[in-house]
């Protein structure tokens, strides 16, 4: 496994993390028994994962790691969880609001500190009004020692062109010490002010749901595609139709999805990759990919020629 520095934090965390949300939730959505999921995070432990990322909206998600994570030293792992700030479309009231999630996280994932916590689905409209109602409780916890570094995620299907970072990084550099963000083959957005805003700050970058959907479905990859084609953002004969990304596949890249996660952690302001599979079998297979983050000469330029300016949300 490799490891990089999350920004100003200077953790050292491994390329490949695991997130508890996504479609499977930590195999909550896939049928996972208890003794499954502890075997899983066991399993991420001994591949040399050492950051599992969660919420309080991923369900039982941060009891589950609690649970799965008993025993194990401490200072071993890191763990970065989130709070929404929302209340139906509006935002809550009350900052005291925040330290009480931040205080049953603690309970569920039985700790006394979380590494990163984070404001879940921050949008360029809300960002201003977040800061001054819920920043200055943050600090507190801060300062408690409950919460070590501080950090934001995007809204990724509803902010595709990464506002809300360009926003922070501008208006409050010193506020942040990582942000969430999506990039990866299908949506390179972020390498045009996102990514070297991060850089330039020193902010560290998880990455979320790099290969997540349509690089792992066929059918919605090449639907996508033909969309694009038709509406001249991509060439008509720049990719076959029927394996449109069966060029990456040589070289030490056994599959799209190996290319998919080598591509997302090339960029060198991405400091971990989040992968949040349920199956023992694809996390070892992500893990494998990340051994080289290399894409074999000419491959990643020709994907950065094609998608420079793509910014899809699946």
């Amino acid at each position: 496994m490799q490891y990089r520095t999350l920004g100003r934090s200077g953790l050292r965390v491994s390329m490949l993390s695991y997130g508890t949300g996504g479609p499977s939730k930590f195999g909550q959505n896939t049928g996972l028994a208890a003794e499954e999921q502890d075997a899983l995070v066991r399993q991420c432990l001994d591949l040399g994962v050492n950051l599992f990322d969660t919420s309080a909206q991923y369900g039982e998600s941060e009891e589950i790691l609690g649970r799965a994570l008993r025993g194990v030293p401490r200072d071993s792992y890191y763990l970065a969880t989130k709070w929404s700030h929302r209340a139906g479309k509006g935002l809550k009231d009350d900052p005291a609001d925040l330290t009480e999630s931040v205080e049953r996280s603690l309970s569920k994932m039985d700790t006394g500190h979380i590494d990163v916590m984070q404001f879940h689905g921050v949008n360029p409209t809300e960002y201003h009004q977040v800061v001054e109602r819920f920043y200055p409780e943050m600090s507190r916890l801060r300062e408690q020692g409950k919460v070590r570094f501080i950090g934001f995620t995007e809204m990724m299907t509803e902010d595709p062109k990464h506002e809300i970072v360009g926003l922070a990084l501008k208006s409050n550099p010193d506020l942040w010490d990582t942000v969430m963000l999506k990039y990866g083959i299908l949506n390179q957005w972020a390498a045009k002010e996102a990514l070297p805003l991060c850089q330039e700050h020193n902010v560290g970058v998880l990455n979320m749901a790099p290969v997540r959907l349509t690089l792992t479905r066929p059918e919605q990859m090449q639907a996508l595609l033909a969309e694009w084609k038709e509406q001249g953002f991509l060439p008509p004969e720049s990719l076959d139709e029927s394996d449109p990304f069966g060029w990456l596949v040589h070289d030490g890249t056994d599959s799209v999805i190996a290319a998919g996660y080598k591509f997302a952690a090339g960029h060198p302001a991405i400091s971990t990759v989040i992968s949040g599979t349920s199956n023992t079998s694809h996390l070892e297979a992500n893990v494998a990919a990340l051994e080289d983050i290399q894409l074999p000469p000419g491959d990643k330029e020709r994907l950065v020629e094609l998608f420079a300016d793509s910014a899809a949300t699946h």
